[in-house]
Parts: C-alpha cells; sequence; structure tokens
C-alpha cells in the first residue's frame, strides 16, 4: 500500500506555473453516423451520468458525461442497427441508429426492480466476499493483451471558471491482468487543448502525469490501490446493498480505515458480481481528516509560503463484461483544493479532474508500441498536448460530450481561442 501511495502522489503532483494556449476543432461526417443524445430515468425523468453507450457485439462504445449526455460515432461499414444503454441500478437497454449528428434524442432507461427470487440473505461476511473476488481476479479479467482506443480529458477550474481543458484520443496497450501495472503503457494518438487566456491569478495548477493517472486507478491491474493482501487488513467492510449492473446482481461492500498510518487511506465502496465475484465498479475517496498528510500525498512542487488545503477527492473506476471477461471500460479522478498565502485572509479554489473513457477494443495481432512513444509518466498534458492537434482530429473518434459548463467556459472566451 506504500508503495502504491508513493506512485499515485507522484503521478498527481499539483504544479505550479504559469500557462497559456488556444482552441479549435473540426470534423469530418462522411464516413460514419452520428448520434446525440441526453439518458433519463423513465419514470423521475432525472438525468443518469456516467451511464455506458455500447454496440452489441463490438468493442466500441462511450459514456454520458455529468449532465447525461453523450455522443456516439459508428462507422456506416459495420452495417449496426442498435446500440445499447446500461447503467448501475437500470435494465439494460436497446435503441435503433439515427442519424442526427446536429440534434439530440432524449433516451429513457428503466429502473431495474429486484423480484423476489432475487433477493438473497444477507452476508455474514463481506471480508470473505472481497477475498473471495481478489481471488478470481484470474478467471474474471483477460489473461490476453489487449489494444484500447480511449477519449481523455482533464480539466482545471479556478473557483467557478475553466481554466484549462486539454483532451486526447489515447491508444493503450494494456498487458495481461498477470503482469503489473508497470506493463501498461499509453501513448496520446491526436489531441485538442483549451485555455481561458484570460490573465487570472499568478498561481496556476498543472497535472502531471496526463492519461497514466487512469491507468494507475485500475484497481485490478494495480491491487495495491485497495485490494493487496497487505491493505485488506487496514480496512473495515460491511455489506450495503443489493444492485443490479447490466443485468446481473452485485453485492454493495462499504469500507472504511481502521487503522492509522503515516499515509492516508481510503473509504467508500466496491460493488462485486453475486454469480462471478468479479469487481465491477469501486468509488472511493481519501481520507482528509489530517490534511496535512493528505496534502504531502498531492503536491509536487509549490512556491514558498503558499499553503495547499485538500477539501475533497472522489475517484471512479467501471469494467464491462464482454464475452465472460471483464475489461476497464471507465476512471474518473477529482481533487478539490484551495491555496492561499500565510498572512492573507483570501483563498482561491481549485478542481482538478481527469477522465478517462475506453471507446474501442482490438483483441488481435496486438503488439506493444515503444516506449519512446508512451506518453511518460512526468509530463504534463497541457505542456504538450499541441504537438498532437490535427485539423480533423474528431473525425470518427467517440468522446466524452463536455458538462454544459464546459462548453459554456468555451464560448464565453471563444473570441479569445485561436487555430492552432
Amino acid at each position: 500500500m506504500k508503495i502504491f501511495i508513493k506512485r499515485l502522489t507522484k503521478l498527481s503532483f499539483i504544479a505550479f506555473l504559469i500557462i497559456g494556449f488556444g482552441y479549435s476543432y473540426a470534423q469530418n461526417t462522411s464516413t460514419f453516423f452520428t448520434v446525440n443524445g441526453v439518458i433519463k430515468d423513465s419514470k423521475t425523468k432525472q438525468k443518469i451520468t456516467f451511464a455506458s453507450i455500447s454496440l452489441p457485439g463490438t468493442n466500441i462504445g462511450t459514456v454520458s458525461n455529468s449532465d447525461g449526455e453523450f455522443t456516439l460515432k459508428i462507422l456506416k461499414s459495420l452495417n449496426t442497427s442498435e446500440f445499447e444503454i446500461s447503467h448501475l441500478g437500470y435494465v439494460n437497454k436497446k435503441f435503433s441508429i439515427v442519424d442526427n449528428p446536429h440534434g439530440e434524442q432524449t433516451f429513457l432507461i428503466d429502473p431495474y426492480s429486484i423480484e423476489l427470487k432475487e433477493l438473497v440473505v444477507r452476508p455474514e461476511d463481506p471480508r470473505s466476499i472481497v477475498l473471495q473476488a481478489i481471488g478470481s481476479i484470474q478467471d474474471n479479467y483477460s489473461q490476453d493483451p489487449n489494444l484500447l482506443t480511449g477519449f481523455y480529458r482533464e480539466t482545471i477550474k479556478q473557483r467557478r471558471d475553466y481554466v484549462s481543458i486539454s483532451e486526447a484520443i489515447i491508444d493503450i496497450y494494456k498487458a495481461p491482468y498477470n503482469f503489473g501495472y508497470s506493463s501498461d503503457r499509453v501513448k496520446i494518438f491526436k489531441g485538442r487543448k483549451g485555455t481561458n487566456v484570460k490573465k487570472f491569478d499568478t498561481l496556476t495548477v498543472k497535472l502531471v502525469g496526463g492519461p497514466n493517472i487512469s491507468l494507475l486507478l485500475d484497481i485490478i491491474k494495480n491491487p495495491d490501490v485497495l485490494l493487496s493482501k497487505e491493505s485488506i487488513d487496514y480496512y473495515k467492510y460491511e455489506y450495503l446493498d443489493m444492485v443490479n449492473i447490466d443485468g446481473k446482481m452485485n453485492y454493495v461492500i462499504g469500507f472504511q480505515p481502521v487503522v492509522t498510518l503515516e499515509y492516508p487511506l481510503y473509504f467508500g465502496k466496491i460493488y462485486i458480481s453475486r454469480d462471478t465475484k468479479a469487481i465491477t465498479m469501486a468509488e472511493f475517496s481519501l481520507d482528509l481528516k489530517d490534511e496535512i498528510k493528505a496534502a504531502q500525498s498531492f503536491v509536487k512542487k509549490k512556491p514558498l509560503g503558499l499553503r495547499f488545503i485538500p477539501s475533497n477527492t472522489s475517484y471512479l473506476v467501471t469494467y464491462k463484461e464482454q464475452n465472460g471477461k471483464y475489461y476497464i471500460n471507465y476512471v474518473r479522478n477529482e481533487v478539490k483544493f484551495s491555496c492561499d498565502w500565510k498572512k492573507r485572509i483570501f483563498k482561491t479554489n481549485y478542481t482538478v479532474m481527469s477522465e478517462m473513457a475506453v471507446t474501442e477494443r482490438k483483441t488481435e495481432n496486438i503488439e506493444k508500441f515503444p516506449m519512446k512513444d508512451s506518453f511518460k509518466q512526468y509530463t504534463v498534458l497541457a505542456d504538450k498536448v499541441n504537438e498532437y492537434f490535427d485539423q480533423d482530429y474528431w473525425g470518427e473518434y467517440n468522446t466524452i460530450v463536455p458538462d454544459e459548463s464546459i462548453q459554456s467556459a468555451i464560448n464565453k472566451f471563444n473570441k479569445r481561442f485561436k487555430k492552432q
């Protein structure tokens, strides 16, 4: 666990420097259908965030954003007529593909009701369920290499304003799950950057590691996060609920620290398939009770006299099953903190968020790309993304639709953005 903390904090460092660039994009729509939509609960009509949208029988998909919106791009050559939406606690539902590149449809999905025959006796020992899940990793996760295509985004907010937006299409070499995290590699295929060029505080925030952070948060490949045999003894486990995920019942196991160490631990929930004991999702946060200890976990470099105060962290990792094996699907990481100077009254609040959605997966003729092509663990994406800019960047690649607030920020400073 200690090793993981060192690795994670090295990739989650927040450095304070000066930045500023522009933003633009273009796309070619001749070879694919575009489905734009918002996903809502069929009964309450509330928007459903972070739902999975996929093409049945393929490895292609995307994820809805925090406003329930999504854009799915489908190659016409696939000759497919339906896509499927799935989400925790809802019945999987298929919809016909209707090309609407400039409009938006509403897609309603139904809450899943547990029938009496599906009810189970409350487990006596949730810790044993977690141990069974750990023991079943070799059976539930791919033992073959995969090549993933993903969409990665990182944003930085100062107070309520977005001051940096970097996005990229990424290629990921995913080594078999019986290999360690260090065997995985990621490289940038295409990228773009949007930055609020309006002059703001001289204090500037950068996220080090880019998409490597998302790979590090794959808790199956990197068990030092939560699932190492050593870390199991650091937590108390509690059975919370039984929920439906992709048509299968899952235990919801809560966990929280029971020991105090020299580095902060986590609290949250793990979702485990009742039938296969596969871990399908995890939601967790860093324990911030000791602010000084927590601050040391994030800051690589800061000016003398500056105080860094973390206020909230949240991590989300989901896996999707296909042909009996589970694969990484979506990762989201958010850190909120404030900075102020000693002997000054006012402080500035920041939010750093990164997310990665796997949009395609290949299993044949997989070759590990050279280290020289990989995105380095100590590199700042915002500093490098312009090197990967392409006028036809989006093309047929699936992305996560920006939150409305992000789009508003882009429009607000549109006159200040320039083509790269």
